[in-house]
């Protein structure tokens, strides 16, 4: 696959996934030298024709992906200093992109930016519920977003989560988190709505506890 690449592409490639796993202690399957060396030896080629390709989910991925996206805006500037080419930011997106694929064990990039959609529109959901701003560099934003991560591709995939019997832990969140407990309401007929998925009880109480702690413990949560 990677014959055509040149070596110079193929040792940019390996000296950002070291940096990865190096500074950032991302964890990556080897998948990532084949197809993030493809994508960079791509997008060089795109960016020497003149195309400049736009990432309609740039803003998305910089508050949901940081650490992904710091190592996209890495490859950029180690690109520009190894071949004198400027890659424009939206590539950095679509890096970032490549590696959280991997991350999740993906093989279908398209996927990865349905996952991305999906989390966006539960965000949105929570913030208008009410009317917050999120401190994204806090613990449990982080948390919410990785959960929103594995929750989102389970959706797409059309993987129902199975419940065995009746969750005990719902009454308890319901009361101690009405508030929360209100906006994932929201979220679950949002998502019948849209995408025909039914939130069991398990997957309510696992929002509602993330939704409360990541209005109620991020600095600044709430307007």
């Amino acid at each position: 696959l990677l014959a055509g690449v040149p070596l110079e592409h193929a040792k940019i490639s390996s000296d950002i996934i070291s940096y990865a796993k190096g500074a950032l202690k991302l964890k990556l399957n080897q998948s990532i030298y084949v197809t993030l060396t493809d994508h960079i030896n791509f997008a060089i080629e795109r960016v020497s024709q003149g195309i400049e390709p736009q990432n309609a989910l740039l803003w998305e991925i910089k508050r949901f992906y940081p650490q992904e996206f710091q190592l996209g805006i890495y490859a950029l500037e180690l690109i520009h200093d190894r071949l004198g080419i400027l890659l424009p930011e939206d590539e950095a997106g679509f890096i970032a992109l490549h590696i959280v694929n991997v991350e999740l064990d993906e093989d279908n990039m398209d996927h990865i930016f349905q996952v991305t959609k999906v989390i966006q529109e539960i965000m949105t959901i929570v913030k208008y519920h009410f009317h917050a701003e999120f401190d994204t560099s806090n613990v449990y934003y982080y948390r919410f977003i990785t959960h929103l991560k594995f929750f989102a591709l389970r959706l797409l995939k059309d993987n129902q989560f199975n419940e065995d019997e009746e969750n005990e832990l719902l009454d308890v969140v319901k009361d101690k988190y009405c508030t929360s407990y209100e906006c994932v309401l929201k979220i679950k007929d949002f998502l019948e709505k849209k995408y025909n998925y039914t939130l069991q009880e398990d997957e309510i109480v696992y929002l509602t506890i993330h939704v409360h702690r990541v209005v109620h413990k991020t600095k600044g949560g709430m307007k």
